[in-house]
């Protein structure tokens, strides 16, 4: 049975890993008869959000943990993996990529990545083990080969259509670091087949929740034709 691993930043779009694009993932990877992997870091996330009303809390919580309630209590620690135990690896978006994974929340393009993270990424590139990174996490593939040999290319999102957040300036933010950017409209995925990383806008536009299940679908579909070529 493929494996297919599902990197967590945390449980909250603000503070961790978005929960609809993790649930909808876990789900595509059980209707595609493969095992979802749920890999999360042992160590404190940057702040905690009120998601009620988007204010910081004036307390401490472990990724790992947090991560661990989307996952059911079944996950493993990002030290514990290695490329091996996997065939294939997703993120799901959420600000923990920016605030947890990288610092590009604070810092932008010239911000910095966790090193585990990025050894985990370079290795499964190298190795030839395909990545999906949703809605905003293709900013931590981006810190992640940043200054490599791997020459990436990737979507944040459309231009030319509703969002919340300034797309052109993530998609300036990933020129710096070195990937070359598409504009793909909620729907789309761009796959990158040199490097076998797939990316998907899903909340980087407004969306319905059905809207992202398909976006994910497509990027699933994509993943198991890439696999299925293998």
């Amino acid at each position: 049975m493929l494996k297919i691993g599902v990197l967590l930043s945390g449980c909250g779009v603000y503070d961790g890993a978005e929960i609809q694009e993790a649930v909808l993932s876990l789900l595509a990877i059980d209707q595609m008869g493969a095992e979802a992997v749920c890999i999360g870091i042992d160590a404190t996330q940057h702040h905690v959000v009120n998601h009620l009303n988007g204010q910081e809390m004036p307390e401490s919580r472990n990724m790992l943990i947090e991560a661990a309630r989307i996952a059911r209590g079944n996950i493993k620690t990002i030290s514990e993996i290695v490329p091996a135990d996997i065939d294939a690896l997703v993120i799901p978006g959420g600000f923990g990529s920016a605030k947890n994974f990288t610092t590009w929340a604070f810092d932008g393009p010239i911000g910095s990545i966790r090193s585990d993270v990025k050894l985990l990424l370079v290795n499964l590139v190298n190795i030839g083990k395909p990545i999906v990174a949703l809605c905003v996490s293709p900013i931590v593939l981006a810190k992640a080969f940043e200054g490599s040999s791997i020459q990436a290319s990737m979507t944040i999102g459309s231009k030319h259509a509703a969002s919340p957040y300034e797309i052109s300036g993530f998609e300036s933010g990933l020129l710096q670091t070195g990937v070359q950017t598409t504009d793909c409209a909620l729907g789309a995925v761009h796959v990158d087949a040199e490097n076998k990383i797939i990316t998907a806008p899903c909340y980087m536009m407004d969306a319905r929740i059905s809207e992202i299940h398909a976006n994910i679908q497509a990027a699933f579909t994509a993943l198991k034709k890439m696999l299925d070529a293998e």
